[in-house]
């Protein structure tokens, strides 16, 4: 059990923590499995005695935070991987969101994350081999779309912030990547969503934007487990990574299309000198 990593996974109680976190114990490290609620772990840590610590934590409490990142790091001497990937969904018009709405999304999407990555980066610094912090985002965080706009917000914020971070961590050996995922099926648009107040002015594009998303079965959260695995074993990672084959082709469709807006308005942009 030398060789065994130990991993701290938030959001863990179910869709990608949880698979990644049963992916973790398939391979023989250990787990400490933060949620909110943990009782969904509690048949996992029957079934892996000893190397699955279920950690209730709020992450949009800072001070719940160091307190329990000391907690995990001292039940298996230390941390070796971490994946921040705790969130949910704010679904709604830009309009129709509320302050309270707003704020709460943004603590647990993006200064939870934020927590987490401050409170185990002392650490991920004494890690053997390298520390790694995995920040979850979105393929989707490269541009705003309606109805999803504040998720999108939340996503490409943790996604710059990241790449910050990445450069200010590399020289302790701590190797940050951000796992920018594909539409996974993990309950996010129905147990993890939180709905806005529905103005009526805005059915028309509601019901376009419902026919665009449309019904077809998402991936297994299990499917995505295998690239992580692999990410985390590797020595040089990428500091960023679209986890999915067809959200690859996507996010790359959309990159192409920005591309030609950016060109299309380029003599506009060279009206100015800077």
């Amino acid at each position: 059990m030398t060789d065994a990593r130990v991993w701290l996974i938030t959001g863990a109680s179910r869709g990608l923590g949880r698979a990644f976190a049963e992916a973790a114990l398939a391979g023989g490290d250990r787990v400490v499995a933060a949620a909110r609620d943990v009782t969904p772990l509690k048949e996992l840590a029957e079934r892996h005695p000893g190397h699955l610590l279920p950690l209730p934590l709020d992450v949009s409490d800072r001070r719940q935070v160091f307190d329990g990142v000391e907690r995990a790091a001292a039940e298996f001497g230390g941390l070796d991987v971490v994946v921040n990937n705790a969130g949910g969904m704010l679904y709604g018009m830009v309009e129709e969101a509320g302050e309270e709405q707003i704020r709460a999304h943004m603590d647990v999407n993006f200064f939870g994350a934020v927590w987490v990555a401050q409170a185990v980066l002392p650490h991920l610094r004494t890690a053997r081999d390298g520390g790694r912090l995995l920040q979850v985002t979105s393929m989707g965080s490269g541009g705003g779309m309606a109805t999803v706009g504040f998720y999108g917000a939340g996503k490409a914020a943790l996604d710059s912030v990241s790449e910050a971070l990445a450069m200010e961590v590399e020289r302790f050996g701590v190797k940050v990547t951000v796992l920018q995922m594909g539409g996974y099926d993990t309950g996010l648009f129905t147990t993890g969503t939180t709905a806005t107040e529905p103005l009526e002015r805005y059915q028309p594009l509601r019901t376009e934007m419902e026919a665009m998303w449309g019904d077809a079965a998402s991936p297994a959260p299990e499917t995505a487990a295998p690239v992580v695995m692999e990410l985390v074993s590797m020595p040089a990672p990428p500091r960023r990574l679209i986890v999915g084959g067809q959200s690859f082709d996507q996010v790359m469709e959309m990159r192409r299309a920005q591309e030609e807006h950016y060109r299309a308005w380029e003599g506009l942009s060279r009206l100015a000198p800077g």
